[in-house]
C-alpha cells in the first residue's frame, strides 16, 4: 500500500465575519498519496482555496481552524508555531498562488524573490549556488534564466505563472497545491502551463494537490478527486470512477455543463440557482434546493448525511447513494 504525505482529518475552519460565522470548511477529511496528483473541484466559494490556505497554515486573520488534524509526512501542523511552521512551508509544503499577478512584489527583481525562499531554508548556501538553482527552476519551467534579473511588470501573465511555479518547487518541497493556477491565461497558455506543472511532478516525483472549478481540468490532471459543495467533500474517488459512475447530483450536474470533445454530441444543462449562505446552520442537503430530482426526505433536512463507501475507495454523500 502505497504511504500518505497528507492525511487531513475532520477539519472544520470558519471566518469570523460581522454577520456571523462562515462555516467554509466542514468536517474534511482526505489523503494524498506519495507522488499522486488529487484534485479538489468545485463551484467559486465552496471551499476549495479555503482549505488550501488551511493546509500551508496561511489563512486570514478571521480564519479560525475550530478541529481537525492536518498530517504532513508525519508531522502535525495544527498547533505549531510561526517559526516551526515556517521551516515546514515552501520546504515540505508549497503552494502556486492563484494570482499570479498578485504574487510577486512589484519592486523587488524575481530572482532576488525566489533567492529570499531559499536563504530561508539553505542559509548556508552561496549565492552563486542559489543563482544556478534558479536557472536550473527556470530551465525546468521554459523560462530563459534572464527574468532572474526581471521586475515582475516585465513579464507576462504566463511567463510570472511560470516563475511561481519556479517558486513553489525552490525548496524541494515534497507536496504542492496548485490553486487554479491558470486562472486570468488564455487557453492556450493554459495548457502550456498545465503541461509544465505535469512534466515538473513526473521529473520530481512531486505530490500535488490541483484545485480548480473547471472539472475538465481535473480529468486530465489527476488520479484521485474529491468533489466539494458548500464547504464539504460530498463525493471523493479515483478520477476515472467518479467520471465514469458519479453517485452525487452535483457531480452528475457538474459533468452535465461541461462540453466533451469526445463521444456522441448532447445537450449541455445548465446548474441553476446558488450555493447556500454558509453563515446559516444547515439542516439535511445543502443541494436539495438545486437538485433536478430531491426527496421530501432532502428538503425536509430528514436525510442522514456523510460519506459512504459506494465502490472501492469511492465515496458518496449518504443522502445522495440512497436517492438514486
Amino acid at each position: 500500500m502505497d504511504e500518505n504525505i497528507l492525511e487531513v482529518k475532520n477539519l472544520n475552519m470558519h471566518y469570523e465575519t460581522i454577520s456571523g460565522d462562515v462555516a467554509a470548511v466542514k468536517d474534511i477529511t482526505f489523503h494524498v498519496k506519495k507522488g499522486e496528483s488529487f484534485g479538489l473541484v468545485g463551484e467559486s466559494g465552496c471551499g476549495k482555496t479555503s482549505v488550501a490556505m488551511s493546509l500551508v497554515q496561511l489563512q486570514a486573520d478571521n480564519a479560525k481552524i475550530s478541529s481537525g488534524s492536518i498530517t504532513l509526512d508525519g508531522q502535525e501542523l495544527i498547533g505549531l508555531s510561526e517559526n516551526e511552521l515556517r521551516s515546514v512551508r515552501w520546504d515540505g509544503i508549497s503552494i502556486v498562488f492563484q494570482g499570479a499577478m498578485n504574487a510577486w512584489n512589484p519592486v523587488i527583481k524575481i530572482g532576488e524573490q525566489i533567492r529570499e525562499a531559499i536563504r530561508e531554508h539553505y542559509p548556508n548556501n552561496t549565492k552563486l549556488q542559489n543563482i544556478e538553482k534558479i536557472k536550473e527552476l527556470f530551465e525546468m519551467v521554459g523560462l530563459s534564466e534572464t527574468i532572474i534579473d526581471r521586475f515582475p511588470h516585465e513579464l507576462s501573465g504566463g511567463m510570472k505563472q511560470r516563475a511561481v511555479i519556479a517558486l513553489a518547487l525552490s525548496c524541494n518541497p515534497k507536496l504542492v497545491i496548485a490553486d487554479e493556477p491558470t486562472t486570468a491565461l488564455d487557453v492556450v497558455i493554459q495548457d502550456q502551463i498545465l503541461n509544465e506543472i505535469k512534466k515538473v511532478q513526473d521529473l520530481l516525483g512531486l505530490s500535488l494537490i490541483y484545485i480548480s472549478h473547471d472539472i475538465a481540468v481535473i480529468a486530465e490532471m489527476t488520479e484521485r478527486m474529491a468533489v466539494m459543495y458548500a464547504g464539504r467533500i460530498v463525493e471523493s474517488g479515483p478520477t476515472k470512477d467518479i467520471f465514469a459512475n458519479p453517485r452525487h447530483s452535483y457531480t452528475r450536474a457538474l459533468l452535465e455543463s461541461t462540453p466533451s470533445v469526445v463521444g456522441d454530441k448532447v445537450k449541455l444543462n445548465s446548474l441553476d440557482g446558488e450555493p447556500p449562505s454558509l453563515i446559516d446552520e444547515e439542516f439535511g442537503c445543502s443541494f436539495s434546493p438545486r437538485c433536478s430530482n430531491p426527496t421530501e426526505n432532502c428538503k425536509s433536512g430528514k436525510s442522514e448525511m456523510g460519506l459512504i463507501e459506494v465502490a472501492e475507495d469511492h465515496f458518496a454523500d449518504k443522502c445522495c447513494v440512497e436517492c438514486g
